[in-house]
């Protein structure tokens, strides 16, 4: 809803689908909430609309404790957008302005500081500066209520500068210090932390999405494409809700990260609400952040179901495949750099020789995790390894070990850029000006490796444009569509 008066009708009905669109904030209390807050809804003379929490933090409103709107999906405008602003919101998100500042944000987007404020502001109501901190404050509430650390180690985890802006900024956005934050969690008898100082026991975590989410397609789409020591699915899938549900798969994998590496874990727990469970487990507490953001872009977790099923249920082709499977995601990628390596490897081989490849290359380029975690062993090697590898040992054509050489190469040298603020299109022209690359696989790195939900994997079809700017959600429904009518023409075996 674009006016001021539609956003308000969606407070007065506790409208979730609106939950990380829009905040509001009440005058007469000095707090902000998610549209669907179950609290009495106040008179609309006392109720302003902010775009996000930072903005209405910085107008000086604190977080409402009983919706706790710092904890709602993203805003899948973000993901759609390849204007400066979403791609900023994308790499303040993975923690560039913790680690680079606002200078290395703006040198990242090609403008000034100024340019970037000011594009911000005007949008947003908040700069970068105020973007990040309403981050670290959400990653600091999290460490508190879900570990044992000392509140000093927790406020350097976060991003902070120091333990004094630690404490003012957790008193302005949730008018609590951080020892009551931590004893009101434990006195609600909410999940109770198991990290200790070392962070051996992980941090939990819930990952929040809105609407409907297709879980099962997510780990069977991830389970299939898994690679040996770097990925792997365990547990059974889901069953149906009721006596007897099984509570699914555990998606796992290493990561690295800007401070070390790192092993996470997300839980398929069907009918469990609208989260996923994650544990991460983190050589250096500073990468909580981007570890998260990492695996919410891997799950698409800010998409938003109602604006895709809208659009795509004006078709004939795709409406019966929506209402069957509501909720199909477009998987990203924990790692966008690793995506493209493994695309162009892989190109135009049969899945089984595509995953010996993948799980050959990293077992030999891979680096080792520096402990070992279940089946998870390896960290996959970087582009920096491969640039001047042979990969003899990789069983694909000679024109794959060219071609993923090539890529590595121009990822290495930064001549092409895959991180969360990369320019999509002009990423696209510089792949396929790669020699080895074709326009699928271009297009595939585009989708997943940068998050682009309007990629059309498909041979030209007759009314596609009508999906846009959701063209991978259909590709999404089609593929998975094809996938069910291939098992049910397979023969079945007898017991």
């Amino acid at each position: 809803m674009a006016t001021e008066e539609g956003n308000y009708e969606a407070v007065r009905s506790r409208d979730a689908r609106f939950d990380g669109l829009f905040f509001f904030a009440v005058s007469t209390t000095g707090i902000y909430c998610r549209p669907s807050c179950p609290a009495v809804t106040p008179k609309r003379e006392n109720v302003s609309f902010f775009a996000t929490a930072a903005a209405a933090q910085s107008a000086g409103f604190r977080a409402c404790r009983r919706c706790r709107p710092d904890a709602v999906p993203g805003s899948a405008d973000w993901n759609a957008r390849a204007d400066v602003v979403g791609r900023a919101v994308r790499l303040i998100g993975d923690g560039v302005v913790d680690r680079e500042g606002v200078a290395g944000l703006a040198a990242r987007l090609g403008y000034s500081a100024r340019q970037v404020q000011r594009q911000l502001n005007a949008e947003l109501g908040a700069g970068p500066i105020a973007l990040a901190r309403a981050q670290r404050g959400h990653t600091a509430r999290v460490l508190l209520q879900t570990t044992s650390l000392r509140a000093a180690d927790i406020a350097f985890a976060a991003g902070f500068a120091s333990v004094r802006q630690f404490n003012e900024t957790m008193r302005e956005i949730y008018a609590s210090t951080p020892t009551q934050l931590r004893s009101a969690r434990a006195n609600s008898g909410g999940r109770k932390g198991e990290l200790g100082p070392d962070g051996a026991a992980g941090v939990p975590l819930r990952l929040a999405y809105r609407g409907a989410y297709d879980s099962g397609q997510v780990f069977d789409y991830l389970a299939a494409r898994t690679v040996a020591g770097v990925e792997e699915v365990v547990g059974q899938a889901a069953g149906p809700s009721g006596p007897g549900r099984t509570h699914g798969r555990t998606y796992r994998r290493t990561l690295r990260l800007p401070h070390g590496a790192g092993v996470a874990e997300v839980s398929e727990q069907a009918g469990t609400g609208r989260w996923l469970a994650c544990r991460l487990h983190l050589e250096d507490l500073r990468d909580l952040t981007t570890a998260t953001q990492r695996m919410r872009r891997l799950f698409d977790l800010d998409a938003d179901p109602y604006a895709v099923a809208e659009r795509l249920c004006a078709d004939e082709e795709l409406a019966p495949l929506v209402a069957r499977r509501p909720g199909i995601r477009s998987p990203g990628a924990a790692d966008p750099e690793e995506l493209a390596v493994r695309a162009v490897l892989t190109e135009g081989l049969t899945a089984a020789r595509a995953r010996r490849a993948t799980d050959r290359l990293a077992s030999c380029y891979g680096q080792s995790l520096p402990a070992p975690s279940g089946g998870l062993a390896l960290l996959f090697p970087r582009p920096a390894d491969l640039v001047d590898a042979d990969l003899a040992a990789v069983d694909v054509p000679d024109e794959r070990r060219a071609a993923v050489r090539a890529v590595s190469r121009a990822l290495a040298s930064g001549a092409v850029r895959l991180d969360p603020g990369a320019d999509r299109n002009e990423a696209e022209r510089a792949l396929l000006a790669l020699p080895g690359v074709r326009p699928w696989t271009a297009g595939y790195i585009r989708m997943r490796a940068l998050g682009d939900p309007d990629v059309l994997l498909e041979p030209a079809v007759a009314g596609a444009a009508r999906w846009r700017p959701w063209s991978s959600y259909a590709t999404h429904h089609r593929w998975r569509s094809a996938s069910a009518e291939r098992a049910e023409r397979a023969p079945q075996r007898t017991a």
